[in-house]
């Protein structure tokens, strides 16, 4: 079987998986929803039989008995159709619907709720029944065929098995009643359907783990494929890693562009650092021009002191700056105090007292 799938050593991924199941290929076992609905059925019949059996002899005896012969028009040929149907299908009513659940639920159970508008579509080509016929006996390899023959030879010893013992009341079935011939009938055919549904339930429950194991063998990748997939997934790393150094470096560039033209640079002191630039003619409030947390922080420093800028250290401020604005934005309202007075201690130390006072006191 390992030379059946080569180099394919890796697990499915959830992708495989996904596309499989899109496809309509998962593990289904036909003999499961067989087995399931014949005990179903079986069980049902034993539960509403007497109530089958009242209903056509009710049935039978309204059509065939003294109360048909008389006036035809008393209740007409289809008023007496339509209390037939009524009859009869009260009486199956209970059955049919179980079957459709058992049904139903048996496919769920294998495959959840899925619907593959694939499965729907006309093929032509299952109406073949040669192919029919090797679905029936796996046509895969030999080995699904003796399968195939081993599970006949079992249902066939199964079904013997719930006939032996009884072989004389069957030769002496002349000697019955009509009644008792029904009777023995439906035990022996109930007993033959309980013993083969079960056994064919054992087989099926086999089949279906086989399948499960099968469909995993046939999704496996090998490591090619794994990383192919991840590729389509995650893209290329090589891509990505290009495209992170660039975006790295187009961030320098703006960093050592808009850095000094700063007036003050606030710092956690290494954790982070806020570049604050405020021009009272163009802006309501000081704008943070560039942030940065770690090696970034660094870096902005280190082009700070290149400039000439003025880095002070104010933990509490750096850190509120940096994580509630942006780049770009104006500082709330609620750090106008703390960052005017930064700036008219920086403008005093640089000598840039030619800026609007008033400008700063608004802030305060």
């Amino acid at each position: 079987m390992a030379d059946d799938y080569g180099d394919k050593t890796e697990a499915p991924t959830p992708r495989r998986r996904a596309e499989a199941r899109e496809q309509g290929n998962f593990a289904r076992s036909s003999e499961l929803t067989l087995a399931l609905l014949l005990l179903g059925v079986m069980v049902m019949l034993h539960a509403t039989g007497p109530r089958m059996v009242e209903a056509l002899k009710a049935l039978v005896h309204e059509m065939l008995g003294p109360a048909s012969i008389g006036d035809p028009s008393e209740r007409g040929a289809t008023g007496g159709l339509l209390h037939a149907v009524y009859l009869m299908g009260d009486a199956l009513a209970p059955l049919l619907i179980g079957v459709v659940v058992i049904a139903f639920m048996a496919n769920v159970v294998q495959v959840g709720l899925y619907f593959s508008p694939a499965r729907i579509q006309p093929n032509l080509a299952a109406l073949n029944p040669f192919r029919g016929l090797g679905r029936v006996f796996g046509g895969r390899n030999p080995m699904n065929l003796v399968i195939g023959v081993i599970k006949m030879v079992v249902l066939a010893a199964v079904a013997y098995s719930a006939l032996h013992g009884r072989i004389d009341q069957v030769l002496g079935v002349q000697q019955l009643t009509f009644i008792e011939i029904f009777a023995l009938g439906a035990n022996l055919v109930y007993a033959i359907a309980i013993r083969v549904g079960l056994a064919l339930l054992v087989i099926a429950i086999i089949d279906y783990a086989y399948q499960r194991w099968r469909l995993e063998q046939e999704l496996r990748m090998s490591k090619q494929e794994v990383k192919e997939e991840m590729r389509r997934m995650e893209g290329d790393p090589k891509i990505k890693q290009r495209r992170r150094q660039l975006a790295m470096q187009a961030l320098r560039a703006k960093l050592k562009k808009d850095v000094p033209t700063a007036d003050v640079v606030v710092t956690n002191p290494t954790e982070f650092a806020v570049a604050l630039k405020y021009d009272s003619q163009s802006m309501h409030a000081p704008r943070v021009i560039a942030k940065g947390q770690g090696y970034m922080a660094q870096r902005i420093r280190e082009i700070a002191v290149e400039a000439g800028v003025p880095i002070l250290e104010r933990k509490p401020l750096a850190r509120a700056l940096y994580k509630m604005v942006e780049v770009g934005r104006e500082i709330p309202e609620q750090f106008y105090s703390a960052v005017a007075e930064i700036l008219a201690y920086v403008y005093e130390l640089s000598g840039k007292a030619r800026r609007p006072e008033p400008a700063l006191a608004g802030l305060r």
